[in-house]
């Protein structure tokens, strides 16, 4: 018989470490406004990333590149100001640690201090690690990114599977190697072949939280716009839509139009 759950009434990157020790899978999903934040914070995921998907999600961008620092820390602080409960990691963009491990920390001191996120996550490994010793001397945790980077797509050139070659598999296990010696306390790895995710987080003590990267992890990650299904353009074989909000809010639209064109809202009863 399973040993029961401990109840974590706050989630700290200490709860995420203690989780995968006791065999306990880690839920996280990205939100970027304080409303939706408070909703899924109240329905108890550990883990809310502020990703830089708000540049597709929320700006409507093609990638994530453009977004900037202050439009990062403005999502961040929305998301911080909603919840109780769960551990918000903020994604550094596109060109705010990359090249100076001195901007990193900068970028990171900034998104800690003016959006009061817990963890900021980094895409990358051994490229950046300076840049990672830099921001975790200063005593900001951070989460690791490796598999497909969405921030060197131009690089990739295409969204398709990571690491299915074995010179890129074991870069990617030598990475996390790195990343956990390094002191991350945990690492998102994106669409990569499901026994590589399994490996990788076998072969680490810190939580490997998979999308796209199989069942055999120590958590998941999606993007909430995409699980509720508010984006149907978007149908990669990872996604789980566990709603179709993209249908009910264009049926719930729909009649409101019809109603105030019939004169039907408001009607008596919504006047005063």
């Amino acid at each position: 018989m399973s040993a029961a759950k401990k109840d974590y009434k706050r989630i700290t990157t200490k709860s995420l470490i203690e989780m995968k020790a006791d065999g306990e899978q880690i839920s996280m999903l990205t939100a970027y406004d304080f409303t939706m934040a408070k909703i899924v914070d109240a329905s108890g995921v550990d883990v809310i990333l502020v990703g830089d998907s708000a540049s597709n999600v929320m700006a409507g961008h093609e990638t994530t590149l453009p977004i900037t620092l202050d439009q990062m820390i403005y999502h961040a602080s929305s998301v911080v100001r909603a919840i109780t409960r769960a551990l918000v990691v903020v994604d550094l963009p596109f060109g705010s640690y990359q090249s100076d491990p001195k901007e990193a920390l900068r970028s990171s001191i900034r998104i800690m201090k003016e959006s009061g996120g817990h963890a900021v996550k980094l895409e990358g490994g051994s490229e950046i690690k300076d840049s990672i010793k830099k921001i975790l001397n200063a005593g900001i945790p951070v989460m690791g990114h490796l598999g497909l980077t969405p921030q060197s797509i131009y690089k990739f050139g295409t969204y398709t599977v990571r690491a299915k070659e074995e010179q890129e598999a074991e870069k990617l296990m030598k990475d996390a190697k790195l990343l956990e010696k390094l002191g991350c306390f945990a690492i998102v790895v994106e669409k990569v072949p499901a026994e590589l995710a399994r490996k990788v987080a076998e072969s680490v003590s810190i939580p490997i939280i998979g999308i796209g990267a199989g069942g055999g992890v120590d958590g998941q990650v999606l993007v909430i716009h995409d699980m509720l299904g508010m984006n149907n353009e978007f149908s990669p074989r990872f996604l789980r839509r566990y709603m179709n909000l993209y249908e009910g809010m264009t049926t719930a639209i729909g009649q409101y139009v019809a109603d105030v064109k019939s004169s039907d809202f408001p009607n008596e009863k919504e006047q005063y």
